[in-house]
């Protein structure tokens, strides 16, 4: 937002710098706290101790950095849009008049539109990978997570300029598809439901059932054992036909596949996530034990078949690390089937090498800390330089009031229902509160904001932590949700509907040259943040960031609301001023509410 003042800056701080000899580390800025005036400042310490590193300066650093911040104060002098220039413990401070900066906030904001905060491109191309639950299941809330922390960060990393590409790496092989294609083929063969959605739950049923035969029990008796062990052989038996690559088990395969990646991509339309590219673990088990063949030949792999073994990694070994942190790990077990990590190493190879990818992120729950960190750790010793740039976003688990989910009990809650039941709810309260909305348009409404409930509730809480979903929370107007933010915004609709604008003339000069109130001030300071925000969120890989931004906003413009007087304001240099800032607002909210995939409703 203020680019030019900041370049101009830097280029005499760098020539000041080069014609001293010293040493200039980053300038990294930050924005100064309002107390009067606003600003942003920068500072000289890491220089100064650069300096002193290199057996120069000759003072203490904090001297040093003082000093410093003295003379390039000095060196600028004054500069247009600059009130005044401080050298305060070693940092240089920048001001600017109170009316024109709040002028250059809400003109950059209306100028900008639905891209303001967007950043510069960068020349990096990053993939998210996420939304990839095992097929031959349903898609539950533990799996909403996952797929709304990946969206979210995928719109971060792409907002903030980088090239961005979505994938989907679904888990269409093991053990647990078989048991599914097995009881299926053996007892409801053709008994499958009609419709998308009920058709991936009745698969997830099938699984239970399956599971439940399958399941040693107490007190078994010996014709229950016989029977179970008879199943458990028939489901091994279909599962080297398919390894064998058995015509009617492939096509079973695919066709009962296909049922659960109907279902998947019904929900992601539900969520707005529209993938780039679909990956399947099936399509990489082949390729991926090529590569352990390569890495045995290149000794990163150890093959100790011939002694009946397995292939293994010695990862801390091969790095010449002293103390244990990857450990060994198996790539090819001595039958010679692959692993997830197999998979993941030929997976990574496509990513490098097809997709051109200079940053990975992978999106999954943080018990496979380990696994992919080890995974990370083979591929820098393959020699792939992007395995630096590599990323695990993890996260923890979703759980309900009563208790843990459990998939192989029945015991899930499935997305679906949980976004019918919130829309169910927000449409009650909508057909009672708001009787002169068609009734279609309600539909659509309590849609945004039972939606918007939902995926803010999997926002709301750090990644790394596990949320207990609690749907009567979720759906709350006040406090920290999807709905109180959404609110934030209709507010503010309804002020410019009211004043009936649909754009105020952008002001260029002082048109906030009045004594502002400290709603107003709080408000300026945060839209102020946006774009440093979306910086943050994305080059730290935290959705949290974005989200907890829009609930401070959103909590803002509450405040201004209700304590600034913006319509019946008589001075109508103020009025215009306020209906600018209330545009501004709205324009940030709906960008916040964007980048976290919740709609803007424009009635509540």
């Amino acid at each position: 937002m203020f680019t030019q003042e900041q370049q101009i800056i830097e280029a005499k701080i760098k020539e000041f710098c080069a014609a001293n000899d010293i040493p200039l580390a980053e300038l990294k800025w930050q924005p100064i706290p309002f107390s009067g005036e606003w600003g942003f400042a920068t500072s000289f310490f890491q220089t100064a101790a650069n300096e002193a590193r290199a057996g120069k300066g000759g003072k203490p650093v904090p001297q040093r950095a003082q000093e410093m911040a003295e003379q390039v104060k000095a060196q600028i002098g004054s500069m247009d849009g600059i009130s005044r220039i401080d050298a305060v413990k070693g940092y240089l401070n920048l001001y600017f008049s109170t009316a024109a900066y709040a002028s250059r906030v809400v003109d950059e904001v209306l100028a900008s539109g639905l891209n303001f905060g967007r950043g510069a491109k960068k020349n990096e191309r990053v993939m998210v990978e996420y939304a990839q639950p095992n097929t031959h299941h349903s898609f539950h809330i533990g799996h909403a997570r996952n797929t709304i922390l990946g969206e979210v960060l995928a719109r971060l990393v792409e907002f903030a300029g980088f090239e961005t590409i979505r994938a989907s790496y679904p888990g269409d092989l093991g053990l647990g598809v078989i048991t599914v294609m097995w009881i299926y083929d053996k007892l409801y063969k053709g008994q499958e439901p009609e419709g998308v959605h009920e058709r991936g739950q009745w698969l997830a049923k099938l699984y239970v059932e399956a599971t439940a035969m399958l399941e040693k029990k107490e007190n078994e008796t010996p014709e229950e054992t016989t029977k179970r062990e008879a199943c458990d052989a028939e489901r091994r038996e279909m599962y080297r036909k398919w390894d064998a690559g058995d015509e009617y088990v492939r096509n079973l395969w695919r066709e009962t596949r296909e049922w659960s990646l109907e279902e998947l991509r019904e929900v992601l339309k539900m969520l707005d996530v529209k993938m780039d590219v679909w990956f399947y673990e099936s399509e990489v088990d082949e390729p991926s034990k090529v590569i352990v063949d390569e890495l045995i030949a290149r000794d990163i792999a150890t093959d100790e078949r011939p002694q009946g073994g397995a292939v293994i990694v010695k990862i801390d070994e091969k790095l010449g690390l002293t103390k244990e942190k990857y450990r060994t790990n198996v790539l090819l077990r001595k039958d010679g089937t692959t692993l997830y990590l197999t998979k993941d190493l030929a997976l990574a190879k496509v990513k490098f090498e097809q997709h051109h990818v200079d940053r990975s992120i992978y999106v999954v729950d943080s018990r496979q800390a380990l696994h992919l960190q080890q995974a990370f750790a083979i591929l820098k010793l393959w020699g792939f330089p992007q395995s630096e740039k590599c990323y695990h976003l993890g996260y923890g688990f979703v759980s309900l009031p009563e208790g843990a989910m459990s998939a192989r009990r029945g015991r899930v809650v499935l997305f679906k229902d949980v976004a019918d039941e919130a829309v169910k709810r927000v449409l009650l309260v909508e057909t009672e509160k708001s009787a002169d909305i068609p009734i279609e348009e309600r539909g659509k409404i309590a849609y945004q904001i039972g939606m918007g409930a939902l995926v803010y509730s999997m926002l709301s809480v750090d990644n790394n932590k596990d949320i207990v979903f609690d749907i009567n929370e979720a759906l709350s107007f006040d406090g920290r949700t999807g709905p109180y933010i959404q609110n934030a915004y209709v507010r503010a609709n309804s002020i410019l509907k009211k004043a009936n604008v649909h754009t105020v003339a952008q002001s260029h000069g002082h048109t906030f040259d009045y004594e502002l109130t400290k709603h107003e001030v709080e408000l300026i300071e945060l839209i102020s943040r946006f774009p440093q925000t979306v910086e943050q969120a994305a080059n730290e890989y935290r959705p949290l960031v974005m989200a907890a931004y829009a609930y401070d906003l959103a909590n803002a413009f509450h405040s201004f609301y209700h304590a600034v007087n913006v319509l019946q304001t008589e001075d109508e240099k103020i009025r215009n001023a306020r209906l600018q800032l209330v545009m501004a607002a709205r324009q940030t909210i709906e960008n916040a509410l964007r980048l976290l995939d919740i709609q803007a409703p424009e009635v509540m």
